[in-house]
């Protein structure tokens, strides 16, 4: 008789051995994924430092060239890179990538002519209605949900 039928007959006589079996070829498997694994060279995910940013700091991050896309909602600099599909060259927002696009947002409004000018002062965003306030807070509140919070938008430097 040969080891395999001996082992066969051992399986077909007590059930507990087709479990054995079964957990026996679990921990193999488990046992050679992980040696694969400690073989993969550790990567250090990549580490952005909270700071202020001024308009003129942002326009540089509009995706072009593979650079990351910050946008500013409401004093809040976040990076959007993850959604360069909406954000990026060629998104739908691609607008407001580099930009404070709070006035956009607030006025659900995708333009251009949305955008203040980079080189002028931050938008005070004093002339809103309620309803483009509760747009503007909404539009934050999901920035702030699925986005990085990078920075904090502040005026350019004068000197």
């Amino acid at each position: 008789m040969s080891i395999v039928t001996t082992y066969l007959t051992l399986l077909k006589e007590n059930p507990i051995n087709w479990a054995l079996l079964a957990i026996l070829l679990y921990l193999v498997r488990c046992f050679t994924l992980s040696r694969q694994l400690r073989q993969l060279p550790p990567k250090h995910p990549t580490v952005h430092v909270f700071k202020n940013y001024t308009p003129l700091d942002l326009l540089p991050f509009t995706g072009e060239n593979d650079t990351r896309i910050l946008i500013a909602v409401n004093g809040s600099v976040y990076d959007v890179s993850q959604g360069r599909s909406f954000y990026g060259p060629g998104g739908p927002y691609a607008s407001f990538a580099g930009h404070d696009a709070s006035r956009g947002l607030a006025k659900n409004s995708f333009d251009d002519d949305m955008m203040v000018d980079p080189k002028g002062p931050i938008d005070k965003l004093e002339d809103l209605t309620s309803d483009e306030w509760e747009s503007l807070r909404e539009w934050e509140n999901l920035f702030a949900s699925k986005y990085l919070l990078v920075g904090k938008l502040v005026e350019n430097s004068t000197s």
